[in-house]
């Protein structure tokens, strides 16, 4: 079972709870209908990206072969046969296709923008696994805009408006995170003399300062968010004070990536590091305090 858990990367799947943003900002976390259609996209957007990290490993068996950690992936290792993978991939589309149409009744009008959403998505991975994987600044950006549609996902299947400062803090966030791990890349290439054709158009020195200005257009582009009308109207005047929560978690993530160098896997940041997950966790009781107790 590990062997298929891990085919499927079900550890990436943290990232789709971006689902759930705009239920969540929206103060509906105790609305029971609008939470079960936060759960039902948070499965569909996840069932889609492991039918294309399937996709991915697929098509890269030969160089992950070649690679010290991704040697072991389930298909490099030998651990799936390619015919299985293929078989999970289908039922994994089916199962998509599937929850979307007999989910139909439930998203009611969304039903077409929330498909259009993870189609763009999965077309777009394909895209991005064949050809825009290789080609510097688009492919950052490509996994920017990957968040931005599970955010926009968990807005049409809920119904909740996502607001512009919203999208443009979800894209830049994201985009810190997908240059921290090239960053992470390209000193491992430097360590073990090994580098491959994603990382052609990037140095360190690029990665380095493309991280500041990303760091900094997200705490910038989180103050605005919180200094916007609605959002004060919604939260209180106070809201602008969880801005330190942010300022402290992105330190701490340029110290791993610029001192450390640990950040080849964004994901793994959630997981292990105990100063990031203490400030995002004091962060969502700040955000919890300010939206139900102000009811």
């Amino acid at each position: 079972m590990r062997k298929f858990l891990k085919l499927l990367r079900v550890e990436q799947w943290v990232k789709n709870l971006f689902v759930f943003t705009p239920l969540f900002f929206s103060g509906n976390v105790t609305h029971v209908d609008l939470t079960l259609k936060s759960i039902f996209a948070f499965l569909v957007f996840s069932f889609t990206a492991s039918s294309i990290y399937i996709l991915n490993d697929y098509t890269d068996i030969e160089s992950d072969k070649k690679h010290p950690e991704k040697s072991k992936r389930p298909l490099a290792s030998g651990a799936i046969s390619k015919t299985t993978a293929k078989i999970i991939f289908v039922l994994l589309i089916l199962s998509v296709v599937l929850l979307v149409f007999f989910g139909g009744d439930y998203f009611q009008r969304n039903l077409t923008k929330f498909s259009i959403i993870i189609a763009s998505y999965f077309f777009m991975n394909i895209a991005y696994t064949f050809k825009l994987k290789h080609v510097a600044i688009i492919d950052v950006c490509i996994i920017a805009l990957g968040f931005v549609l599970r955010v926009l996902a968990g807005g049409y299947a809920t119904g909740i408006v996502v607001s512009q400062w919203a999208i443009l803090l979800t894209f830049v966030l994201a985009l810190v995170l997908a240059i921290g791990k090239r960053r992470g890349e390209l000193i491992n290439a430097e360590i073990s003399g090994k580098t491959r054709k994603a990382l052609d158009g990037y140095n360190v020195q690029f990665a380095d300062i493309a991280l500041s200005i990303s760091v900094t257009l997200a705490i910038v582009c989180y103050l605005m968010f919180t200094l916007t009308p609605e959002v004060q109207e919604k939260f209180g005047v106070r809201v602008f004070y969880t801005v330190l929560f942010v300022v402290f978690a992105f330190l701490r993530y340029l110290q791993q990536t610029l001192v450390y160098n640990k950040t080849e896997s964004p994901t793994k940041i959630v997981y292990k590091d105990r100063y990031i997950q203490i400030t995002i966790l004091i962060w969502l009781i700040a955000f919890l305090l300010l939206i139900y107790l102000k009811k």
